[in-house]
């Protein structure tokens, strides 16, 4: 088994094919987006596949140490993740391949009008062992 994160993008990505932003969804297909999400972690919960996942709210800050008890927060000018991901699910599954499916069906959570959003997905692995340097 090897563990992925599939990372769902505010922007970044190619459009997707249903790419209406969610603040412009109706109450009932924001419900019926989340109803997919739900369900589809439950169907990975049952094959063992599911790890876990979360959707981010927009709000967040860039932190950084500057010193005994002073942590500076900044907002910029670099891309924020709050900008960026929208929210993400760990998986542990058999292949890449099966990682790639996997994303495939995530993607198709509905959006605007119950359509399939088929947004793009970043399926990164996890680092199982550091880098072997060949010098």
């Amino acid at each position: 088994m090897a563990k992925y994160l599939l990372l769902k993008h505010y922007r970044g990505a190619p459009a997707a094919v249903n790419d209406v932003p969610m603040d412009r969804w109706s109450p009932e297909e924001i419900t019926a987006h989340v109803r997919y999400m739900h369900d589809f972690a439950a169907r990975l919960e049952q094959t063992g596949e599911f790890v876990d996942g979360q959707a981010l709210a927009p709000e967040g800050a860039w932190v950084g140490y500057d010193g005994e008890g002073r942590p500076p927060v900044t907002d910029g000018p670099f891309a924020e993740t709050k900008d960026l991901i929208a929210g993400w699910m760990i998986i542990d599954v058999d292949s890449y391949e099966r990682a790639l499916e996997v994303a495939g069906e995530l993607s198709a959570a509905p959006g605007e009008g119950g359509k399939p959003i088929h947004e793009w997905l970043e399926v990164r692995p996890f680092l199982t062992a550091p880098p072997t340097i060949t010098e």
